[in-house]
Formats: C-alpha cells, sequence, structure tokens
C-alpha cells in the first residue's frame, strides 16, 4: 500500500470514527505500520487539509485524532445548524402533515381538534419547509387561515395530484390521528427512508 492509498485509509478510518476519534496508536495497529511511518502519514495529511480547496482539517486532541471543519468556516456552519430544514420533522409535524394532507383546506384549530394539542409549531415548521401554505381563509368568526398542501409536498412524496393518496378510514376521534399519521407515512416509506426532509 503507498503513501496516498495509507493516506486514504486513515481519511477514512477517522470518518468512521465519528466524533470519539481514533488514538494514533490505534491508527497505527489497524494500518500495520509503526508509529513514525503513521506520523509521516498524519503530516502529510495535515498539509493536505490546509489547503484552501479542503473543508475539513485533523485535530489532534492527546494523541486522539478527529476530523473537523475549518474554524474558519464557522459562520456558514452556523447558518446550517440554525435552518430549521437541517433537521427532521417531530412526529407532531408528521401528524399535522398528514391531517392537513387529507382534510385540506384545514384551519389551525380545526387541526389543534383533531390532535387534541395546539399545533401552532408543527405548522409553523411545515410552511417554513414549504410542504403546506395559506389557501386563503375560512368564511367565519375571525377568517382563520386556511391551510393546504404545496405542490413542494406533491413533488417529495412523487405524487402527481392530492387524490393519489392512499385512502385511510375517517378519523372519527382524535386519539385515531396518530394511528393515521403512521399509517400514512408507511404508505411512503420508501420515499422517506431516512426519516428527514
Amino acid at each position: 500500500m503507498n503513501v496516498e492509498e495509507q493516506k486514504a485509509l486513515v481519511e477514512g478510518l477517522l470518518f468512521a470514527s465519528g466524533e470519539d476519534g481514533i488514538t494514533k496508536k490505534k491508527l497505527a495497529e489497524l494500518l500495520e505500520v509503526s508509529q513514525s511511518s503513521l506520523k509521516t502519514i498524519v503530516e502529510q495529511l495535515v498539509i493536505d487539509y490546509q489547503q484552501a480547496d479542503r473543508g475539513i482539517t485533523l485535530m489532534d486532541t492527546n494523541g486522539t485524532l478527529h476530523l473537523t471543519t475549518k474554524p474558519k468556516h464557522a459562520p456558514y456552519y452556523k447558518k446550517l445548524l440554525d435552518t430549521t430544514t437541517s433537521t427532521r420533522l417531530s412526529q407532531a409535524a408528521l401528524e399535522t402533515l398528514a391531517i392537513i394532507a387529507y382534510r385540506q383546506p384545514i384551519t389551525r384549530i380545526e387541526i389543534d381538534d383533531l390532535r387534541g394539542v395546539k399545533s401552532d409549531r408543527a405548522v409553523q415548521t411545515l410552511s417554513n419547509r414549504g410542504l403546506i401554505e395559506e389557501q386563503g381563509r375560512k368564511e367565519a368568526i375571525g377568517r382563520p387561515i386556511l391551510f393546504g398542501t404545496t405542490r413542494d409536498f406533491l413533488t417529495y412524496f412523487g405524487l402527481s395530484s392530492i387524490e393519489e393518496l392512499p385512502p385511510l378510514q375517517e378519523i372519527e376521534q382524535s386519539q385515531n390521528v396518530e394511528e393515521e399519521a403512521d399509517l400514512f407515512f408507511e404508505n411512503f416509506n420508501h420515499e422517506n427512508s431516512d426519516g428527514s426532509l
């Protein structure tokens, strides 16, 4: 195995070790090389990572090596973490999405009544993700906003229209909402195998 292959292997091992990292001793054992040979490989990796076209760097914490992001890129990582789309939908959001998909157009109060709990945050999350949108106002006291699914929702689930949703039994009581939501997403499990949107 040449040096480039060894560097690639070290990089892969460090990536696979995740946040825990891996000790230099363990790396040397895995590669079946001496500590001095490993030191050379690691030094070359450090040089590679210092290049402007590399987004990661190597950190040594008391003999344990970790792959980490470059500090100068921190503002961009913060933006990613602050973006709502970087997180998975909660069970509440999934339940709310199923209710909206089958009962649209529907008001937030009607969603709350079906779920038995407030849905403000779930509705906001789904709206931010572009999965639901306002579809006018109901002719009722206060003229509440009506919500429905978006074209992005159809695209995500591979539907050409809302009529292609699989049939579900009527939700007779609020206790059935979670079951109905689970059934809804089971029907599309192949579209959402990693659980994220």
